[in-house]
């Protein structure tokens, strides 16, 4: 999550791990019901390909076995105090930052404006993957998605 400003509002990010694809969506509270409610809005298209999902320890993933259940998929959490056991996500949440700094009240940014850069960031070739996009990785590996 990268949270605002004093605490309004966040964006939540699910990065897939081969191709950094990212999806992200606001959100207004960190209550477990928001983040799995959030959960199965943004995993939903990609159902089908979800095989496991990496967390934090926080109490906002108290639903875990709903969502497991739900999406038909395995639920990892990292290690206390391990942020690099998710280092994708810290980076990608990193790389968001540049957009939306610290000072950001998400409760006042528009919807359009995150789809906005969540498309520049899907769009940003990643030394990782070959000077690729995450868009372009996307379509290799999911070539119904490209349909």
């Amino acid at each position: 999550m990268v949270i605002g400003k004093g605490y309004n509002g966040a964006l939540f990010t699910i990065v897939e791990r081969l191709t950094r694809y990212t999806v992200t969506m606001k959100i207004f509270d960190k209550s477990a019901r928001t983040m799995t409610d959030a959960t199965f809005e943004l995993l939903a298209p990609f159902k089908d390909l979800v095989l496991t999902i990496t967390a934090d320890n926080g109490k906002e993933f108290a639903y875990h076995k709903e969502v497991s259940k739900k999406l038909e998929c395995d639920y990892f959490f990292a290690d206390p105090y391990c942020s690099w056991q998710r280092g994708l996500n810290e980076n990608t949440n990193g790389l968001l930052r540049q957009y939306w700094p610290k000072s950001t009240d998400f409760k006042l940014i528009h919807d359009e404006a995150v789809r906005s850069k969540l498309i520049q960031l899907n769009n940003r070739p990643r030394k990782v993957i070959l000077c690729q996009t995450p868009i372009e990785m996307m379509m290799k590996h999911v070539p119904a998605l490209a349909a």
